[in-house]
């Protein structure tokens, strides 16, 4: 894996950040998004004397901005051979009925929008050097349904059809194209699913061992270090203290 150029969403923390530790070798060439600037520059200033480091504070929902901030890469980073989109967040775990419009916005705009904004504008140079990768970070919620993920696991489904579609038009050129599909992970993903409320987000992992943001980036160097002419699809993660639900079972209908 060395000797490439990635270019990671919402590297700040979590999985984009724990990717951005396992790309950071010799000879590779990282460029760092996220909104926060601070944990950027300290990821630069820990990487730097390791790899080249271009960050970006940036914003995925921005479409002008961002097309902007691929143009006008320096031209050592232009040449992306690897396109993390890991950029993405839940909000709330209200019901649809009593769900915050906004938040179902900022989703969509954040997990399919933003998404789809930083394919396409870095797809065509993939294309025309005839080679890349594409890893998506979608979520078990996007195949399967829980109360209240009601748009997080719409917009989660929207990235692994999305990426399944991406394979059948890239048919014919050696850009591959991986849609990783995580489970239940310790990150800040639970902090801002409720809003900065620590004591309620650690209630979502009490009692487990969840998967770990090393635990994803490990498995995104994995699918990225396979030989050229291989393309893992699809992979689901989960810890072992995760599986499916039962079904649900309405039994108060004759009362």
């Amino acid at each position: 894996m060395n000797g490439q150029t990635v270019f990671i969403t919402g590297a700040s923390a979590g999985f984009g950040e724990a990717c951005a530790r396992v790309f950071a070798t010799p000879g590779n060439r990282l460029v760092l998004t996220a909104r926060r600037v601070d944990p950027l520059i300290r990821l630069q200033e820990e990487f730097s004397p390791v790899c080249d480091v271009h960050i970006i504070p940036l914003d995925v929902r921005d479409r002008e901005a961002l097309q902007g901030a691929v143009d006008s890469l320096p031209e050592r980073f232009r040449e992306i051979d690897v396109l993390v989109n890991n950029a993405g967040l839940a909000l709330g775990l209200e019901p649809a009925h009593r769900v915050d419009l906004d938040d179902w916005e900022t989703m969509v705009d954040t997990n399919i929008k933003g998404l789809m904004y930083c394919t396409r504008f870095i797809l065509p140079g993939m294309v025309a050097r005839n080679r890349g990768h594409i890893v998506n970070i979608s979520s078990t919620a996007g195949a399967w349904p829980y109360p209240g993920g009601n748009v997080y696991g719409g917009t989660k489904a929207f990235v692994t059809q999305f990426s399944r579609n991406l394979r059948c038009d890239l048919a014919g050129t050696k850009v591959r194209v991986t849609c990783i599909q995580p489970g239940m992970a310790e990150t800040e993903f639970s902090k801002v699913r409720f809003k900065g409320d620590e004591e309620k987000a650690g209630q979502v992992y009490e009692g487990t061992e969840p998967l770990t943001a090393a635990d994803i980036a490990e498995t995104v160097a994995w699918v990225v270090g396979r030989p050229a002419h291989v393309n893992i699809n699809t992979l689901e993660v989960m810890c072992v203290d995760q599986a499916w639900g039962p079904f649900t079972v309405n039994r108060s209908a004759k009362e």
